[in-house]
């Protein structure tokens, strides 16, 4: 007969979010269980119950309450617990039907933007060109990106569905980054592209054969997955006793690993060497292939030209800024930026994996023109 599991001490607690911040807790119940992972979402229901039946509301609370449970485990055994609660934007869960609608909507006009990019380029063998094939790769990994936080935020804003297995929600943090690193490692592809076009025009087709696209395009998911498959490692390595509320609309890897109790020293330093050394990196190298092209475009005698290739490089370059600034802003507010509200701090970090997509396949799909050109004939033959 196997030795039965110790029970585990559980305190159901709910916390009051005011703004960033619990400020009342209430201890409701002190139960003895044997599952804990049996017991977490019963204990949910149970909250839900007592919020709805008025019991709660009579606190006031300023915000919607939400379930902290916390465990103590006879010889402090720690444990990863099955699922966590997202708690979407703290301080506006009153506010998150609305806030919805334009996150649905951004949504919506990537996947059909991307979608109708894909479609022209696939195909159409005229456009199987160097550039092209790169838009092709932006707007694969533009839709992947959205797509992995946009239905599951909905669900939290819409149908309150806030909790998300263990394993799920490490799964969406291995997505999230790994397609951030990718799609930055595309952006860096294509104005690599871009610069041996205006700059070294004469070897153009040398350099950037099929071949060498298929390359460089397989370089960025498997660069992707290097440096993003630690993350999980250094996730599963963590404990977590205490409670499991992630105060974001999608899984993050310091969002997570603030839960655990213990030290997260090896995540923030790994966290930090690729965040400057990976994606820093790529925002040198992006920023000088761009001050090359502008010095090469400044040495045309027309000045159409000129201002026709300031016009394209300024709205890549207006792309890539609203693309990396929201990023490194989330990922610094995680170490150093205790003072920000976190409202603002999620509505950034919702922003940069929602508006790229959208202007990516604005910026630099329908402002081409031949892609502009060929999503007319295809509306004119259908009309």
């Amino acid at each position: 007969m196997p030795a039965p599991s110790p029970p585990f001490k559980a305190v159901l607690e709910l916390f009051f979010w005011n703004g960033h911040q619990s400020c009342r807790r209430i201890t409701l119940d002190v139960l003895n269980v044997i599952k804990m992972s049996s017991f977490q979402y019963s204990l949910y229901l149970q909250v839900k119950k007592e919020v709805i039946g008025g019991q709660i509301r009579k606190r006031k609370p300023s915000v919607l309450c939400i379930i902290m449970l916390s465990a103590s485990v006879p010889n402090d055994t720690a444990f990863h617990p099955p699922t966590f609660i997202l708690l979407g934007i703290p301080g506006m869960q009153d506010q998150h039907v609305w806030v919805a609608i334009p996150f649905c909507s951004m949504y919506i006009l990537a996947l059909v933007g991307n979608g109708a990019i894909l479609y022209i380029i696939m195909t159409d063998r005229a456009l199987h060109e160097p550039m092209y094939l790169f838009l092709c790769l932006l707007s694969i990994t533009d839709l992947v990106l959205c797509s992995t936080t946009l239905p599951k935020m909905l669900t939290i804003f819409w149908l309150r569905s806030h909790i998300i297995s263990y394993h799920g929600c490490l799964t969406q943090m291995f997505f999230v980054h790994t397609v951030f690193s990718t799609e930055s490692a595309v952006l860096l592809a294509m104005a690599f592209d871009r610069y041996v076009a205006v700059c070294r025009p004469l070897h153009y087709t040398s350099i950037l054969n099929a071949m060498m696209i298929g390359k460089i395009g397989l370089a960025c998911v498997v660069r992707g997955l290097i440096f993003v498959f630690p993350f999980v490692i250094l996730i599963e390595r963590l404990p977590f006793c205490g409670h499991h509320i992630i105060p974001h609309t999608y899984c993050e890897h310091m969002g997570i690993a603030k839960l655990a109790c213990a030290s997260i020293k090896p995540n923030t330093i790994y966290g930090l060497t690729v965040a400057l050394s990976v994606t820093g990196m790529d925002v040198v190298l992006i920023a000088t292939s761009y001050g090359l092209i502008l010095r090469a475009v400044l040495r045309l005698p027309s000045k159409d030209a000129q201002f026709r290739a300031f016009s394209t490089c300024g709205a890549h370059i207006c792309v890539i800024l609203v693309f990396y600034i929201p990023a490194f802003f989330s990922f610094f507010v995680h170490r150093f930026g205790h003072q920000v509200l976190p409202r603002v701090h999620i509505i950034l970090a919702n922003l940069y994996l929602l508006v790229p997509p959208v202007l990516n396949s604005l910026v630099y799909g329908i402002n081409t023109k031949q892609i502009r050109l060929r999503i007319v004939s295809f509306f004119m033959r259908r009309g």
